[in-house]
Order: C-alpha cells, then sequence, then structure tokens
C-alpha cells in the first residue's frame, strides 16, 4: 500500500511537467505500466483529408515525447494505423529499437492485447477520443472523458498491480 501511496504522490508532484526527470517508472507493484498519449498535431489544411501526416509543430512534439520518455524501459509501442499515430509513435520507437506495432482502435484492451502486453511496459498512441478510452478499457470504470482537441500533451499512465486492480494518472507535458 505504501508504494500506491508513493506512486501518487510523484504525480502530484509532476504534474505539469516539462521534462523526463519526473516521469515516474512503473512501480514494483506493477505488474504491467501503459503509457498512452495522443497523437501530435496534424495537418488540417484539406478537411476532407482523413488521415493526415503532423505538422511541422507535430513533428517536433513526437520528438519530445522521445526526450520525456526516453528514461522508460519500454517492450513495446503500439500504434492505431493511422499516419498522424504511427509518426508520433515512430521516434520512440526507433529509439528504443523497437517496431511500431499496431492495435484496433474499436477493440482497445481486449484479451489478445492483455495477452500481449501482460508484464511488460508499453507505449500505446491515440486519439482524442481512443486515448481516455482505453485507459477506461484498462481501468474497468469511465474515469476519463474525451481528450480537448486542442490537447496534445496529456500522458495517461495506467498500472495494473499484481492483484489486478489497476491504478492510473494523467501527466501533461507542454
Amino acid at each position: 500500500m505504501a508504494n500506491i501511496i508513493i506512486f501518487f504522490f510523484s504525480f502530484v508532484l509532476t504534474f505539469g511537467c516539462n521534462s523526463n526527470e519526473n516521469i515516474p517508472q512503473p512501480s514494483s507493484e506493477a505488474v504491467t505500466t501503459y503509457y498512452l498519449i495522443r497523437h501530435a498535431e496534424k495537418d488540417r489544411s484539406n478537411p476532407e483529408n482523413e488521415d493526415p501526416e503532423l505538422t511541422e509543430k507535430g513533428l517536433e512534439r513526437a520528438a519530445n515525447w522521445t526526450e520525456v520518455l526516453k528514461d522508460i524501459n519500454f517492450d513495446a509501442v503500439y500504434s492505431t494505423n493511422y499516419k498522424r499515430t504511427r509518426q508520433t509513435a515512430k521516434p520512440l520507437a526507433d529509439l528504443k529499437k523497437l517496431e511500431v506495432l499496431s492495435y484496433n482502435d474499436k477493440k482497445f484492451y481486449d484479451q489478445e492485447f492483455k495477452n500481449a502486453t501482460s508484464g511488460k511496459t508499453v507505449l500505446v498512441v491515440g486519439h482524442s477520443n481512443t486515448t481516455p478510452m482505453f485507459a477506461n478499457a484498462i481501468l474497468g470504470e469511465k474515469k476519463y472523458e474525451n481528450i480537448d482537441d486542442s490537447e496534445n500533451g496529456a500522458l495517461f499512465i495506467v498500472q495494473v498491480l499484481k492483484d489486478g486492480s489497476a491504478i492510473s494518472q494523467v501527466i501533461y507535458i507542454n
């Protein structure tokens, strides 16, 4: 129980952080840890384009996520099958020498995904609606609402503990 309290206290101290110094590592109580982010800023110049790439600012944010998360020992990086999510995931996957794996953004945390990620530390890149829904699916409750369309810096950290329960927190990175 003390580890859980320390885990939550570390999040309070890091709310709004701008560097990787304050991103918590998985706690010793965690069996599986998920870091969930929304894709970086996308190109909105063509409203008809359903699969736009990242803007220059988005590419910078993707690089910044790599800096923020560089000290986390990821086992896997997952992304939806869209250019903007894959471009957001790629810099960190490259740094960690991992392949960007696809997940089904309609199923989220199904048994297949649970089996593939159990006991691991995983980055999941999604969208303004799928990222909080994914966190909620892991938690087994509706804790988080959709992310505002202008917000690209929310980091959801969800840890599944040895007893099967889950804890979470959101940190906003500028």
